[in-house]
């Protein structure tokens, strides 16, 4: 016997990069653990984002509208924009008149801005949840609407906020809680007795940091007291690739890779960070990972400073602005930390005591009181 489809309880907006979409789905497990079925749970996201893939994998299921960015100056793509972007927010009404949840989730991102007016007409609570120390676009447009924000920074500019940390996946929660740099270390190829230096910075990756840390293997290249695992990106992988350093074989482990699909063993095994400041410096945190953060100078409203110096102030990172990073200075700022491991201990501390570790279940708290009312 067929029994009734389950109502939509949830629906969760949002997406377009994994930096959006992680957290959200971090939020529907912790939502399951306090009860509410899988199937109650929707995803709402974009067709050029990791969604299409990613929320069936984790169990959930997924509508996914049309739609890219609208450039800042006058292209004729920008006028297809424009069309997928009003097809995007009616189909964005239909989902939100149709299913009829108790609550809408905004995480960022044009899907979420679709699902977020179809809140407001159906007149559905709005939560909004906010990776970064400065609120994007969406959550500032909807922010006198929404009953609740769950930041993750103390000071975001959002009314009605309540502080959870960022939603953690669940690998980097379960490394975070148990933690083993040797098995990770094993993991990874990684030697047990050197310091390890892991450079990431999403999954596009960092001319400015590449080519840093190109600087830094031919100049550190005879120390045989150091491995480097170097995550360079997809855009420019294989242009790195065909120049590449290649330090002598008694001399530094040198791993360039073009993607880590293991982020928690990386962080885990690693002694010192070098990468970007979005809202993964949570998982950082989490990782007690003495780090220095390059933030990306192009961020809309300059947020991954704002995360970079909230960080910083917990006395866990180091900031240097993009324009500054060359091969010199990041091996200027490495050698204060190599040299001193008793400067690492404390940054690691500090690092640990601002983790948010149960972030996801702070917010699914918040999600809850405001589907109450």
């Amino acid at each position: 016997m067929s029994g009734r489809p389950t109502p939509t309880w949830a629906l969760i907006a949002g997406g377009g990069t994994a930096g959006h979409l992680l957290p959200g789905l971090a939020l529907a497990r912790a939502l399951v653990e306090a009860g509410h079925a899988p199937d109650s749970l929707h995803f709402v996201g974009s067709e050029r984002g990791p969604e299409g893939a990613m929320v069936p994998q984790a169990g959930f299921k997924v509508d996914l509208l049309p739609g890219r960015g609208i450039q800042r100056r006058l292209t004729p793509a920008n006028i297809s924009a424009v069309v997928d972007l009003a097809r995007a927010f009616a189909r964005g009404l239909v989902i939100v008149r149709k299913r009829r949840p108790a609550v809408v989730v905004v995480l960022g991102g044009y899907a979420s801005a679709a699902c977020g007016v179809g809140a407001v007409l159906c007149r559905v609570p709005i939560v909004l949840l906010e990776q970064n120390k400065k609120a994007g676009a969406v959550n500032r447009l909807l922010r006198r609407v929404a009953r609740a924000s769950a930041v993750s920074f103390a000071g975001t500019d959002l009314p009605r906020s309540v502080v959870t940390g960022n939603p953690l996946r669940p690998e980097i929660r379960a490394m975070a809680e148990h933690p083993d740099p040797a098995g990770a270390r094993a993991a990874l190829d990684l030697p047990q007795d050197r310091t390890v230096i892991g450079v990431f910075a999403g999954s596009l990756g960092s001319r400015r940091i590449n080519e840093a840390v190109r600087g830094l293997v031919e100049e550190w290249g005879h120390r045989s007291d150091l491995a480097v695992r170097h995550v360079i990106g997809s855009r420019d992988f294989h242009d790195y690739m065909a120049s590449a350093p290649q330090p002598p074989d008694d001399g530094m482990i040198y791993q360039p890779v073009r993607y880590e699909d293991r982020m928690h063993l990386l962080l885990d095994a690693s002694d010192v960070a070098v990468t970007r400041a979005g809202g993964s410096v949570f998982e950082l945190m989490a990782a007690g990972l003495p780090s220095i953060l390059v933030p990306l100078p192009i961020a809309t409203r300059d947020h991954q400073m704002a995360n970079a110096l909230a960080v910083a102030a917990t006395g866990g990172s180091v900031v240097v602005r993009d324009e500054e990073l060359d091969s010199k200075r990041l091996m200027g700022e490495l050698e204060s930390l190599l040299a001193d491991p008793h400067k690492r201990a404390n940054m690691s501390v500090a690092m640990r005591g601002a983790a948010s570790v149960d972030a996801a279940e702070r917010a699914a708290e918040v999600v809850e009181a405001a589907a109450r009312g």
